[in-house]
């Protein structure tokens, strides 16, 4: 169990744009095992959301079943939030977006929650280019259940109990990038200087943003022989770039030493520093993208960091021409407009 958090709070404590310090985005001392890396990824999450002064009532976190989906009691405690089942928390995430689309929508998976039992839903979810942010807080196992493999552990890795995996793994990224997503990353969580910013810029992208976030479970797959574990990444890690978010609200500046770097502007006026390290990859197009994650597979290597972006995408509030108004403040006499208009719109079948 993780050390829970000292009560006590320095009164002169940093704020932000609204008024708020960071402890108003913290939520419940965590329960998962000491030197997880989902509390890293939560804490993130945390410094992601007060750095960029959001109102934590206008956050709303979703999630499954596993050990990732315990995370959103651990953040955001201020904010609205849903526990579905496993594997359906995309559904619950359409429903609320489509009530309400003034919301921030962060929704958090696992590796097994995602690539197995939810693999249906988060394939849709991808197409139907939802508003949301989603982070798969991806170990290769089922920590919950004692570390059996999950759909995304490389094949030939073997955890802490069970022989090599010989199944091949589901790259989510590369999953995500082929059905069309507009915004696909990948994270470590031991590195919260690449991963805080990332973060950010996938909340600043309208439409569906997925975060993969590779964070190693220290009890069941945190071996020599594992590929999701804390020395084998650091080990094997290559980043696409260096980068960094700049809200709308701050001057807009980069320096770098060498390089070239290309600026993307975000649908609420932020701007991502692309810094390309490699020409051979432009994380604007589908095809360089998932030829880039082959490459580095076939090489051992771990991309991350932006893998690709697509600022031309419509949401799902637009490809289906939604109201603005929000779905649950309209009242009865919006919803029906009598019984006239309703005669009228039936002539047009007959």
């Amino acid at each position: 169990m993780s050390s829970p958090r000292p009560g006590f709070r320095h009164p002169d404590l940093p704020k932000n744009d609204l008024g708020y310090t960071r402890r108003d985005y913290e939520g419940a001392a965590s329960t998962l095992c000491a030197g997880c890396g989902h509390d890293s990824i939560s804490n993130a999450i945390i410094n992601a959301c007060f750095e960029l002064s959001l109102e934590p009532s206008g956050i709303a976190k979703m999630s499954g079943i596993g050990c990732s989906s315990k995370t959103p009691a651990y953040f955001l405690g201020k904010s609205h939030g849903f526990n579905s089942v496993h594997g359906r928390m995309p559904s619950i995430a359409t429903g609320a977006n489509m009530a309400n689309r003034d919301l921030v929508y962060i929704g958090v998976s696992g590796d097994g929650d995602t690539a197995s039992i939810g693999m249906g839903q988060f394939v849709h979810i991808v197409r139907r280019n939802l508003n949301m942010v989603y982070i798969v807080m991806n170990n290769g196992c089922y920590g919950l259940t004692k570390g059996q493999d999950s759909a995304t552990a490389d094949r030939g890795s073997a955890g802490k109990k069970g022989r090599p995996n010989p199944f091949e793994s589901i790259d989510l990224c590369e999953l995500a990038i082929a059905l069309g997503a507009g915004f696909v990353a990948r994270g470590f969580s031991g590195d919260k200087e690449q991963l805080v910013p990332l973060l950010k810029a996938a909340i600043g992208h309208r439409g569906f943003a997925l975060v993969d976030v590779i964070s190693p479970c220290v009890t069941f797959n945190n071996t020599a022989a594992s590929t999701k574990s804390y020395q084998w990444v650091r080990d094997h890690m290559e980043a696409t770039a260096t980068f960094d978010f700049i809200p709308p609200r701050k001057e807009i500046t980069t320096q770098y030493e060498k390089g070239t770097t290309q600026s993307v502007t975000l649908h609420d006026g932020g701007v991502v520093h692309l810094h390309k390290c490699d020409e051979s990859i432009d994380v604007t197009r589908r095809r360089c993208a998932i030829d880039a994650l082959e490459q580095h597979r076939e090489k051992g290597r771990l991309l991350t960091g932006i893998l690709h972006i697509n600022e031309t995408l419509k949401d799902t509030h637009e490809i289906l021409e939604t109201t603005e108004t929000r779905l649950n403040t309209l009242m009865e006499k919006d919803l029906c407009p009598g019984n006239r208009v309703l005669q009228d719109m039936m002539e047009n079948y007959r």
